[in-house]
C-alpha cells in the first residue's frame, strides 16, 4: 500500500470546496466546506458568492484533510485539481490553490476533468473500474451517458442533456412547490409518501425518432409547472407528495431506460451511476431493478461520494500518477467548458519534471518557499 501514489485532490467547480486525499484506491480523507446555505436565499448558486466562499474555505479545508489523513503535505506524490467544466471563477480559485501548493512542495500538478472524476470515484468504494464501463452522470449541471475504456485517456460521450439537466429540473420544480433549495433531497423525501403513478407526466426524447441517448427535461419541467399552476388557479390544493413522486418517476424512468439501452447496444456489462442526483433513492432502486433484469452489474458510490467532493479528484489524480500520465504545465488554467473527452490536461513542455526549472533563481525561490511553508 505504501508504494501506491498519495495524492491530494481539490474540487471547486460549483459551491462545494472539496479536498480529498487518497493512497491508490484507498480514501484517507474527504473534507468538504459547503456554501449551499449562502445560495439558498437566491434559489440557486450565485457564481460570485461561490468563488468568495472557496477563497475563505480553501486553506482550512486542505489543513483539515491533511490532519484527517494523518499525512504531511511533503509526503504527497502529486496534487490534482478540477480544471473544468464548472463555474469559471470557482474553478480559478481551486486551480490557483493547487498550483501554489504544487509549486511550493515541488510536486507534479494534474488538472483533471470534473466528469471523469465522478466516474473514477467509484474505485474508492468498489475497486478498479472494469474496462469498458458505461457511466450515467446526473447532477445539477450535467446529465450524461459516457463510455470509458481508460478513465485517464479515453472517455467517449454517448449522450447528454440538450437543455435542463436532471438536477436543474429538481431544483426548479422544488421552487414551484415552495420546497426550498436544493430541490433533489426534499423532492426525494416527499416522493416516498406519494404515488408515482398519480399523474402522467411526459417522458422527454423517448419517441422512436428521438436521439437514443440524449436527455431533455425542459418539457417535463414545464408540464409539471403548468399542472401545479392549473390546480392553484382552480383554488384546489396541490398534492405535493404525488406531484413529487410522479415528477421524480418521470426523470428516473428516462435516465435508467436510456442507460440500460446504451449498455445493451454497446455490449457493456457494467453501469456506473454518479453525480449528485445519484444520491436519489428511487434512481438507485429503479436502476438496480432494470440492471438485474438485463444482466448488468450496477455500481453506485455511497451518496457522500456522488455529490461534488475532493476525493473524486484525488482518485483520478492517483490514477494519473499510477499510469505515469504527463503532469500539467504550470500555466494550467481553468476551462469552464472542458470536454469530457479530455480526462486531464497534460503539459506540453514537460512530461516528468515535477517542479519549475525556468532558471536557477526560480529553483532557489521554490526551495526557499518549501522550507518556509512545510519545514
Amino acid at each position: 500500500m505504501a508504494d501506491e501514489p498519495l495524492v491530494l485532490g481539490i474540487e471547486t467547480s460549483c459551491d462545494e470546496t472539496g479536498v480529498g486525499i487518497v493512497r491508490g484506491t484507498t480514501l484517507l480523507a474527504d473534507a468538504i466546506a459547503s456554501s449551499v446555505d449562502e445560495h439558498a436565499r437566491f434559489g440557486g448558486v450565485v457564481p460570485e458568492v461561490a468563488s468568495r466562499a472557496h477563497l475563505e474555505a480553501m486553506v482550512p479545508t486542505i489543513e483539515r484533510a491533511l490532519k484527517q489523513a494523518g499525512v504531511s503535505a511533503r509526503d504527497l506524490d502529486g496534487i490534482s485539481v478540477t480544471a473544468g467544466p464548472g463555474l469559471a471563477g470557482a474553478l480559478l480559485v481551486g486551480v490557483s490553490a493547487a498550483k501554489a501548493y504544487a509549486y511550493a512542495l515541488g510536486k507534479p500538478l494534474y488538472g483533471v476533468n470534473h466528469l471523469a472524476s465522478h466516474i473514477c470515484v467509484d474505485q474508492l468504494e468498489h475497486g478498479a473500474l472494469p474496462e469498458p464501463t458505461m457511466a450515467l452522470l446526473v447532477s445539477g449541471g450535467h446529465s450524461s451517458l459516457l463510455l470509458s475504456s481508460d478513465i485517464t485517456s479515453d472517455v467517449r460521450p454517448m449522450g447528454a442533456t440538450i437543455d435542463d439537466a436532471a438536477g436543474e429540473a429538481f431544483d426548479k420544480i422544488a421552487r414551484v412547490l415552495h420546497l426550498g433549495f436544493p430541490g433533489g433531497p426534499v423532492i426525494d423525501r416527499y416522493a416516498k409518501e406519494g404515488d408515482p403513478n398519480a399523474i402522467a407526466f411526459p417522458r422527454g426524447l423517448t419517441g422512436p425518432r428521438d436521439p437514443a441517448y440524449d436527455f431533455s427535461f425542459s418539457g417535463l419541467k414545464t408540464a409539471v409547472a403548468r399542472w401545479i399552476e392549473a390546480k392553484r388557479n382552480a383554488g384546489e390544493d396541490v398534492p405535493v407528495r404525488d406531484v413529487s413522486a410522479s415528477f421524480q418517476e418521470a426523470v428516473v424512468d428516462v435516465l435508467t431506460r436510456k442507460a440500460v439501452r446504451a449498455c445493451k447496444d454497446e455490449g457493456v456489462d457494467h453501469l456506473m451511476i454518479g453525480g449528485g442526483v445519484a444520491a436519489n433513492s428511487r434512481l438507485r432502486a429503479l436502476a438496480q431493478e432494470r440492471c438485474e433484469r438485463a444482466g448488468i452489474t450496477l455500481r453506485v458510490p455511497r451518496p457522500g461520494l456522488c455529490t461534488d467532493n475532493g476525493a473524486m479528484v484525488a482518485a483520478l489524480g492517483a490514477e494519473m500518477v499510477a499510469r505515469n500520465r504527463a503532469p500539467s504545465d504550470w500555466d494550467l488554467s481553468a476551462d469552464s467548458s472542458l470536454p469530457v473527452t479530455d480526462p486531464h490536461v497534460p503539459g506540453e513542455s514537460h512530461a516528468h519534471a515535477h517542479a519549475p526549472s525556468h532558471s536557477h533563481d526560480h529553483v532557489h525561490v521554490h526551495e526557499t518557499s518549501k522550507d518556509n511553508l512545510y519545514s
